[in-house]
C-alpha cells in the first residue's frame, strides 16, 4: 500500500534544503571574501613585493678596491681589468670532460689546473672558480663560440688585484685571496650591515696592509635592479645605486729604501726595521727572504704553496713582526740605562773585566775571552764588555730587569697597525712558572739571570720591538706606537690621517742618564765595534753591535762557526740612531746565522743612513759585496737616489 505524502510537507522539506544550500553557498562566498581581503589588503605589500621579485632581479655591483701607495705615491697595489674563464663545478655534469674540452680551446698550464683543484677543495659546489685569468681576445672568441655546449662555464669581466713591484715589500703590503670558509666563519661576527656590503665579493685581504685596512680598501657595494623574463634574462635596467670605490691608502713606507735593503740582504735571511723616532712612522720593514704576492690573488697552486710553506728559509714568515731572537749585546745600552735610573751604577763606576766571570762553579765567558781590564759604563758599551753586564744582572735580579724593560716594549706587542705581531719573551719567574709544567723546570735559578744581562738566555724579541726601544732612547724617553699607514685617500674628499690610537708614552727617564747612554753608543761608531762600518761618514750616528747565539755552546767549548751547520751559527745584529746631535731615524737589523754584528748587520744600516741623511744610493759594486758580507764602509762611487732608475727591473 503506497504512502500518501502531504504536498505541503514536501514543499517545506524542499524549502529547508534550499535554505541550507543557500547558507552553505553564502558561507563559502564569505570565506572567499575573507581570504580575498587577507590576500589583497592585509598581505598586499608582501605579495606585491613577491610579484615584483619574480619580475626583477637585484644584482650587487662590487666596488673597485682601493690602491696602496708608498709615502711618495709609488703604487704598491692596484687592479687591472681582465677577462677570466670561470667554472662552477656544481653546474657542470662532467667536470673532467669540461676541463679537457677547455684545454683544447685555451692553453691551460699544470699550474692553472693545480690551482683550480686547490680552490675546488676549499670552496662550495656552486662557487664560480677561476680556471684561467687574462684571456686574450682570441681565447675569448674560441670559448664564447662553444659556451652553449659547456654548462657551468662563463667568461667574466673582473678587476684583478696586481702588485706591480712583485716581491718588494710583500710582507708589508700583504695580499688578497678568495673568501674561504674560515673567512666566512669570522664574518659571522660582523654587523649585518658590513656583511651585506660583501654581497658579490669573492676576495678579501689576507695579511699585511691588505688585511689591516680591509674595510677602507673594500669600498661600498652598489646595487643594480633589472627587469627579467620568466627565464631570468635581463631585458631592462630599472635602477642603479652606484658602487663606491674603496679608499686609497698611503703608507709611511719609502719603497725605494725598502727595495734597496732587500737587495743588500741578497740571499741571506733576516729582518730590518727603520722608524722615524719623532712620530713612529715605519720607513722600512724588511723580512728576507720574501715572496711574490701576485701568486695568491687567484689562488695559489699546490706545488708553489708547498715550496713556500715547507722551505727551510720560511719566506712566508714576516720576521720583522713574528721572528723572535735573542738581542745579544744590543741589549746592553738598555741595561746600562737601567743601572743609572735605578742608582746601581754611576757613569764612573768601573768593573774589572778579565774575560770571564764566575758564579758558583759556572764560568760565564766574554766573546773571544778577551780581557778588557777596568771598564766604566761608556767603555762597557763601546767595547761590549760581557763581564760588566754579568755583574750588573746579578745585582739587579731578574724581576728588576723585567720591570724596567717592559715599559720599553720588550716582550710586549708594539701596537703596530699590521696583523700577526707576536709578543716575544721578556722572562721573569712568573713567566717561567706559566711556561713550564714540571716543578723543577718552573724554578728560577740564579745562573739564568746572568745571561739576561747580555741579551741571551730566555730573552727573545722582534726587530720591531728593538727599533721601538731604541726610538725611546733617541727621542728623549717617549715610547712611540709604530705605524705603517699614513692616510686614507677617499675619492673626491680630503685625505684622512690614520694616526696611532695611542699617543706617545713618556717613560720618565732623566735626561742626563739618556745622554750618557747615547754618547756611549756614538762611541761605538767612532772608536768601537762599528767604527769600520761608519768610517768616512759625514754625519755622526750611534749604535750597538750584537752577536746572538742561535744554539747554546758549553762553557768548556769554543765557538767555531766552521764546525756548525749554517742554521746553528750566531746571528748578526745592529741597532742605531742618526744623526747623533738630533736623532731622527732609528734602525734595528738582524742577519740570521751570519756571525759578528759589525761585519754583516752594521754595514746594511750604514747604507740606510746614507740614503736617508745624504740621499745616496750605493754603487752596484758595493751592493754585490755587501750581499756577501764583504764590506764595511761603502766602496765604489755612490749615486744620488733620484739618479737610480725606477721602477726596478723584474
Amino acid at each position: 500500500m503506497a504512502l500518501v505524502t502531504d504536498p505541503q510537507d514536501r514543499i517545506e522539506r524542499q524549502r529547508r534544503r534550499a535554505w541550507v544550500a543557500l547558507g552553505v553557498a553564502w558561507a563559502l562566498l564569505g570565506l572567499l571574501g575573507v581570504r580575498a581581503y587577507v590576500l589583497q589588503v592585509l598581505h598586499h605589500d608582501r605579495y606585491v613585493a613577491q610579484a615584483e621579485g619574480n619580475r626583477t632581479a637585484v644584482v650587487p655591483l662590487v666596488p673597485p678596491r682601493g690602491r696602496i701607495l708608498d709615502r711618495n705615491g709609488i703604487v704598491l697595489a692596484d687592479h687591472v681589468p681582465v677577462y677570466t674563464l670561470e667554472v662552477t663545478p656544481g653546474r657542470t655534469p662532467d667536470l673532467d670532460a669540461t676541463l679537457q674540452r677547455l684545454g683544447e680551446l685555451v692553453e691551460l698550464t699544470p699550474r692553472d689546473l693545480q690551482r683550480f683543484r686547490r680552490l675546488r677543495a676549499e670552496s662550495k659546489r656552486f662557487d664560480p672558480l677561476p680556471l684561467k685569468s687574462r684571456l686574450s681576445e682570441t681565447e675569448m672568441a674560441r670559448v664564447a663560440a662553444h659556451l652553449w655546449a659547456l654548462p657551468g662555464v662563463e667568461i667574466q669581466a673582473r678587476q684583478l688585484r696586481r702588485y706591480p713591484l712583485g716581491e718588494t715589500a710583500a710582507h708589508v703590503v700583504g695580499y688578497i685571496g678568495r673568501i674561504s670558509e674560515r673567512d666566512r666563519a669570522q664574518m659571522d661576527d660582523w654587523p649585518d650591515e658590513r656583511v651585506a656590503n660583501y654581497r658579490g665579493t669573492t676576495h678579501i685581504g689576507k695579511v699585511g696592509v691588505e688585511a689591516a685596512q680591509e674595510e677602507r680598501l673594500h669600498g661600498r657595494t652598489g646595487l643594480e635592479q633589472l627587469e627579467t623574463t620568466a627565464t631570468g634574462r635581463a631585458v631592462r635596467r630599472l635602477g642603479v645605486t652606484p658602487a663606491q670605490a674603496g679608499d686609497d691608502i698611503r703608507l709611511a713606507l719609502d719603497v725605494r729604501l725598502q727595495h734597496l735593503v732587500e737587495r743588500l740582504y741578497g740571499r741571506r735571511r733576516g729582518a730590518l726595521v727603520v722608524l722615524d723616532a719623532h712620530n713612529g712612522e715605519v720607513l722600512a720593514l724588511v723580512s728576507m727572504p720574501t715572496f711574490d704576492p701576485n701568486l695568491f690573488v687567484d689562488g695559489i697552486d699546490s706545488d708553489t704553496w708547498r715550496e713556500l710553506n715547507e722551505s727551510l728559509d720560511r719566506p712566508l714568515l714576516n720576521r720583522a713582526l713574528r721572528g723572535t731572537y735573542p738581542p745579544g749585546s744590543t741589549y746592553k745600552p738598555f741595561m746600562a740605562l737601567a743601572a743609572l735610573e735605578l742608582g746601581l751604577r754611576t757613569p764612573q763606576t768601573a768593573v774589572l773585566d778579565p774575560g770571564y766571570w764566575t758564579l758558583g762553579n759556572h764560568r760565564f765567558r766574554s766573546h773571544g775571552e778577551t780581557a778588557l781590564g777596568m771598564v766604566d759604563l761608556r767603555r762597557s758599551i763601546v767595547l761590549s764588555s760581557n763581564v760588566y753586564y754579568y755583574t750588573l744582572a746579578h745585582e739587579m735580579g731578574v724581576q728588576a730587569i723585567h720591570d724596567f724593560m717592559a715599559p720599553l716594549g720588550f716582550g710586549q706587542r708594539t701596537g703596530i697597525d699590521l696583523p700577526g705581531e707576536v709578543r716575544g719573551i721578556l722572562p721573569s719567574p712568573a713567566w717561567k712558572r706559566a711556561a713550564y709544567r714540571q716543578p723543577e723546570q718552573q724554578r728560577w735559578h740564579p745562573g739564568e739571570t746572568i745571561s739576561l744581562g747580555i741579551g741571551q738566555g730566555y730573552n727573545s724579541f722582534t726587530m720591531l720591538q728593538l727599533a721601538t726601544a731604541v726610538a725611546a732612547l733617541a727621542n728623549g724617553g717617549q715610547r712611540m706606537t709604530p705605524h705603517v699607514a699614513l692616510q686614507a685617500l677617499p675619492v673626491g674628499q680630503p685625505p684622512l690621517p690614520l694616526a696611532p690610537a695611542q699617543p706617545p708614552r713618556p717613560l720618565g727617564y732623566r735626561p742626563e742618564n739618556l745622554r750618557v747612554v747615547l754618547d756611549a753608543m756614538v762611541g761605538v761608531t767612532t772608536e768601537g765595534t762599528a767604527a769600520r762600518a761608519f768610517a768616512g761618514a759625514p754625519y755622526r750616528s750611534g749604535g750597538k753591535t750584537g752577536t746572538a747565539q742561535a744554539v747554546t755552546i758549553g762553557q768548556r767549548e769554543r765557538y767555531d762557526a766552521a764546525r756548525l751547520a749554517e742554521y746553528q751559527r750566531d746571528h748578526s745584529l745592529y741597532v742605531a740612531f742618526a744623526p747623533a746631535e738630533a736623532p731622527r731615524y732609528v734602525a734595528a737589523a738582524i742577519v740570521e746565522n751570519a756571525g759578528f754584528g759589525a761585519a754583516h748587520a752594521a754595514p746594511i744600516v750604514r747604507r740606510v743612513f746614507d740614503y736617508l741623511l745624504l740621499g745616496l744610493y750605493p754603487s752596484e759594486e758595493d751592493i754585490a759585496a755587501t750581499q756577501k758580507g764583504q764590506t764595511a764602509a761603502p766602496i765604489g762611487v755612490p749615486r744620488r737616489v733620484d739618479e737610480v732608475p725606477w721602477p726596478p727591473r723584474p
